[in-house]
């Protein structure tokens, strides 16, 4: 698995039409209207990866297995929501879910589509959502701090760790102070991610912008940008055409895809801009496992050992590790098998110490 992705905004700025998009499917029903999407829609579509195909012609595979990134389209949000307004935090709770959000902003012009605050103002519709994400966040601590206070009367150490630190993080939002997972040290992080705070969620943005304004963007781009830079934010902006992926979405052939997206002088679609942001957001990292029977993708977090790479693939493969065998990328492409890597002593013996680096290509030895 890659990572799942939710999909937020407003009502009307795009983000159904561009689920559909990025999970290849018509799924979402794109209304010109609030509330279209009255269940979070989830579309799974696989990671493209030109590595997996080529290693699995060398190896003239059965089977190829990418890895899968999942999409939630999750109801437009509005003013309130987190106290009920719209279709309330029921929605909210789906955010919950994901492993990083994408903001869908509006950043284009149309008399046709209506906007639920009638004027285009990218920062203040941004601002409405991370408000709305940060008082549903203040209604779950808030809730976890009454309870930690009412059943610890024996003075639990645990809780007690726990209370504080949910009265520390309480005290910043209630000042307008955005939190980073940054901020707490090692021995706070697991009790942090336990609240699944929505405020901490890694998040990127999608600007969707009119067909014009697809390469260099616009107005409201550079809007959102500056805001984006004075929160001293860690930010990825994306620009994508909603009308624009949907045209491609429709397309039958990779071919017909491609050149569709030279004629507009785009080089790849919103699909991979997506799963670009979210890997380097994420820290997530790509290694494969290849021979006669399969060739697959697998995802791990960057900074991951050997053992834990072979975790992924079966906990007996982590809790039995011996060693790994691993070849780069690059080696085994240039030398054209793993027999060939092998004799040109490009294949490693590596431990449990062993980093995982992007591309690598394993065999993990392992006592049953």
């Amino acid at each position: 698995m890659g990572f799942k992705c939710g999909i937020v905004g407003l009502p009307n700025v795009g983000k159904s039409t561009i689920f559909n998009a990025l999970s290849q499917s018509n799924n979402a029903l794109a209304a010109n209207y609030p509330f279209a999407t009255i269940e979070p829609n989830v579309g799974r579509v696989a990671v493209p990866d030109i590595r997996l195909n080529m290693l699995s012609k060398i190896n003239e595979s059965l089977s190829v297995i990418p890895t899968f990134m999942d999409f939630i389209d999750i109801a437009g949000l509005v003013k309130g929501a987190s106290e009920g307004e719209g279709l309330g935090n029921k929605f909210l709770g789906h955010v919950r879910e994901v492993d990083a959000i994408a903001h869908v902003v509006r950043c284009f012009n149309d008399t046709n589509i209506t906007h639920i605050n009638e004027t285009i103002n990218p920062s203040y519709d941004l601002d409405i959502i991370e408000s709305e994400l940060i008082l549903s966040d203040m209604d779950v601590l808030i809730k976890n701090q009454a309870n930690l206070i009412k059943k610890n009367k024996s003075k639990n150490q645990d809780e007690l760790e726990k209370l504080e630190l949910i009265e520390k993080i309480l005290s910043y939002l209630e000042k307008d102070h955005k939190i980073n997972i940054c901020d707490f040290d090692d021995m706070n992080l697991d009790l942090v991610k336990d609240l699944n705070l929505l405020s901490l969620k890694p998040a990127f943005y999608i600007c969707n912008v009119d067909e014009n304004s697809i390469i260099t963007g616009n107005n409201y781009t550079k809007e959102l940008e500056e805001k984006l830079q004075n929160d001293n934010q860690k930010y990825k902006i994306i620009l994508v055409s909603a009308n624009i992926e949907a045209e491609i979405a429709i397309l039958d052939s990779s071919e017909e895809k491609i050149e569709f997206l030279n004629e507009l002088g785009l080089k790849e679609t919103a699909l991979s801009k997506v799963i670009q942001a979210g890997y380097s957001l994420l820290d997530l990292i790509t290694f494969f496992t290849s021979g006669k029977q399969e060739t697959r993708a697998w995802t791990v977090d960057k900074g991951s050992t050997a053992p834990q790479a072979a975790g992924k693939i079966h906990t007996d493969f982590e809790k039995g590790f011996i060693r790994a065998e691993t070849i780069s990328y690059n080696d085994y492409i240039d030398h054209g098998s793993e027999h060939a890597s092998r004799n040109a002593g490009k294949m490693r013996q590596e431990g449990k110490e062993y980093i995982v680096k992007e591309g690598d290509i394993f065999h993990f030895l392992f006592n049953n």
